[in-house]
């Protein structure tokens, strides 16, 4: 006489041994447990922009660690506020932000920090960090005339003109600048090269929801970030003087070059000089992103930034909802309120890391380092083992009983 455990055993060791090594990767398996919506892809583009060219497959979502970065409650979907916490201001409209304290790393507040969005201009942090990481203030970049004639925003640079690495920093962050953004990237080796540093840096500093698809955030296939990865990579660019200062600074002159007078540049953050203590930080937008901002400011000894997210100038304009975020975020530091989670934040060594292969597809790379760090873990494999012996036991325990009851 079979018993129900006879008949359920080969079934729940087939479950378990499809839930251990089937689904093509562990991290997959994961990814199709998560229940927040975006956490594995952001949604679906309104235009053609993400289209990939003739030929070429549309890169896969990344994975999804098993273990949310920056803590356990990164991982929720909703508001993930201190115990005891007042709600945020009404009238915020993104999808997903974060609070975070640019000094300790604290994540202060957060909602949905590890949706998956895309960042529009907000990527120019990261490409920002590139540039600073490898290239000196007064080295000099010498536009081409493709750099030049890029889809605008655009400072407006001239080809074949000479210009110091700083004096294009305040062009890419005060401006937003996707000519300025084009010339780095060709200064760095060209669009996929520079795309691949970008990726290969994210996934170094463990910003695991961000794959740049382009230099200057216009949207393309693979596009990918979240509002937790762009807070941990503006905390890596305000300790970069050169990032800081360009984001703090309100107006500036790039000198005449080429022929072509002077270039004046003043900053799109309108809480620059309106809200006090302002540090600086950058703004986005795309027809796929929608809003995207971040923003950084100084009170009291505490320096927060707020990151916001698929955001809509209605019913407030996206600076008065941060400004409002970052009272928010101050007022929990004030009260001394527990942090949610935290930046993991690890400083960069000095050296920078080999530049990849010229043919090194930018999403395949980033993927690539993903897949070989196995983000599923060591902790995982063991908790979905202990997981498996403990229902295998139950079956066991309850056969037995069965039995017994029956003599």
């Amino acid at each position: 006489m079979h018993s129900v455990f006879s008949r359920s055993l080969p079934v729940l060791v087939a479950v378990v041994a499809f839930g251990l090594f089937g689904a093509g990767s562990p991290t997959a398996a994961v990814a199709q447990a998560q229940p927040c919506q975006d956490q594995a892809a952001p949604p679906a583009p309104v235009d053609t922009s993400e289209k990939p060219a003739p030929g070429q497959p549309a890169p896969p979502p990344l994975p999804v660690p098993v273990e949310p970065v920056g803590g356990l409650r990164m991982g929720g979907c909703g508001m993930i506020l201190p115990d005891g916490a007042l709600n945020p201001p009404d009238g915020n409209t993104a999808a997903s932000w974060v609070v975070q304290d640019l000094d300790t790393g604290d994540v202060i507040a957060a909602k949905n920090p590890h949706a998956r969005e895309r960042p529009a201009s907000l990527i120019k942090t990261l490409l920002a960090l590139v540039v600073t990481s490898e290239m000196k203030p007064d080295q000099i970049v010498v536009p081409t005339k493709e750099d030049a004639e890029q889809e605008c925003t655009c400072v407006g640079i001239v080809a074949g003109a000479s210009y110091t690495v700083d004096q294009l920093l305040h062009g890419l962050l005060m401006h937003s600048g996707n000519d300025v953004a084009h010339a780095f990237a060709t200064a760095l080796g060209g669009v996929d090269i520079a795309t691949t540093k970008m990726n290969l840096l994210a996934n170094r500093i463990g910003a695991t929801d961000t794959r740049a698809a382009t230099p200057s955030g216009l949207d393309g296939p693979g596009m990918s970030t979240s509002a937790y990865d762009l807070s941990l990579i503006f905390h890596y660019a305000m300790k970069q003087q050169e990032i800081a200062q360009a984001v703090a600074t309100k107006s500036y002159t790039i000198p005449a070059a080429g022929g072509k007078p002077a270039i004046p540049v003043y900053n799109d953050n309108k809480l620059l000089g309106a809200y006090p203590g302002f540090l600086g930080g950058k703004t986005g937008f795309t027809d796929d992103a929608r809003h995207t901002y971040v923003g950084a400011a100084e009170k009291d000894g505490r320096r927060l930034a707020v990151v916001m997210m698929r955001a809509e100038q209605r019913p407030t304009k996206v600076v008065d909802q941060a400004g409002k975020l970052l009272d928010y975020g101050f007022a929990l530091e004030a009260d001394h309120a527990e942090p949610v989670g935290r930046i993991a934040y690890e400083a960069l060594v000095a050296t920078a890391p080999p530049a990849p292969p010229a043919n090194v597809a930018a999403g395949a790379a980033s993927s690539a380092a993903l897949a070989k760090e196995d983000p599923f873990g060591t902790t995982g494999w063991i908790l979905t083992l202990v997981v498996a012996l403990i229902i295998i036991g139950g079956f066991v325990i309850g056969h037995q009983r069965k039995k017994q009851a029956q003599q």
